[in-house]
């Protein structure tokens, strides 16, 4: 038998301090995220006819042609999505969406009172995108969203699984930008591309951190000696796996660890160092939990 029975592990419940704690600090990144955003709209993109995608590239354009305050536009066309996605996503998620959204709105009116910083298209592409981008990736990173169109094309790629999350957001952000290009010039259309562009891979870096780690794997016929040098020089745990080959068909050990990236290079010398002929395969790894990873200071 591989496998013993164990105790079941109950999950353990947290204290009312740490569930307070922790909705002070979701609630002060929620704003301060917010904030961001707002800072990015009413400064930099809007007075120079640029947008984001989504519900707040569509209150953009429908702000700047009504003269509508852009803040409740955001709050207004958020709601039915908000509500069209409140069972299919989760009454928490869906609530904190709800509360980022209005904070937003209550924060777009207060930033709207200070000047606009520069009409420099390129400038403000770029520092609007990521701005906007520090912004939204705040506000992901505590379980919340601007966009009702992103809870939407979840919620219809879960249900009908015609289409992927990202192609539905694709359709929908290419029938706003070519909106964009008749309401501005199109030029600015294009600025609003480059714009989203921008932001999408700022959230990724909010989101995922500049600190990337990497995920080795190892096919050796020295496992064992490899295995001791990596625990040895780069401090950091190993796993041992058993693999078939396919040519040889010999049974083999996989040495498995996962290292900082700025450890890659060092980690393949040691490596290289008992065996030169060794197999290398490395992969970015977004989040790690749960084993021993030295992190760089």
């Amino acid at each position: 038998m591989f496998f013993h029975h164990r105790k079941k592990i109950q999950p353990r419940t947290k204290t009312k301090r740490e569930l307070v704690g922790e909705f002070l600090r979701r609630g002060i990144f929620l704003l301060v995220g917010t904030f961001i955003v707002a800072v990015a709209l009413e400064m930099f993109l809007l007075p120079n006819k640029i947008i984001d995608g989504g519900v707040i590239g569509i209150s953009m354009m429908v702000s700047y042609k009504t003269g509508w305050n852009l803040g409740l536009l955001i709050l207004g066309i958020n709601i039915p999505f908000i509500l069209l996605a409140y069972k299919a996503l989760g009454q928490k998620f869906v609530l904190n969406t709800f509360c980022a959204v209005t904070m937003l709105a209550i924060a777009t009116n207060v930033v709207s009172q200070f000047h606009h910083i520069t009409e420099d298209l390129l400038l403000v592409t770029i520092f609007g995108g990521i701005l906007l981008g520090i912004g939204v990736g705040l506000i992901l990173r505590n379980k919340a969203s601007l966009d009702g169109t992103e809870m939407i094309s979840i919620m219809f790629a879960k249900k009908f699984k015609l289409f992927s999350v990202g192609e539905l957001l694709m359709f929908m952000n290419l029938f706003i930008y070519t909106c964009a290009g008749f309401v501005f010039e199109w030029d600015r259309a294009f600025y609003s591309i480059l714009t989203y562009y921008i932001a999408s891979k700022t959230i990724d870096t909010v989101l995922e951190g500049l600190d990337k780690a990497k995920s080795v794997r190892i096919v050796s016929d020295y496992s064992r000696e490899i295995g001791d040098e990596i625990m040895k020089e780069l401090d950091t745990s190993v796993t041992y796996v058993k693999t078939l080959g396919g040519y040889s068909r010999q049974e083999k050990i996989l040495t498995f660890c996962v290292v900082n990236k700025f450890d890659v290079p060092k980690l393949k010398d040691v490596v290289h160092d008992v065996d030169p002929k060794a197999f290398i395969v490395t992969e970015d790894v977004h989040e790690v939990e749960g084993v021993r990873f030295k992190k760089r200071k």
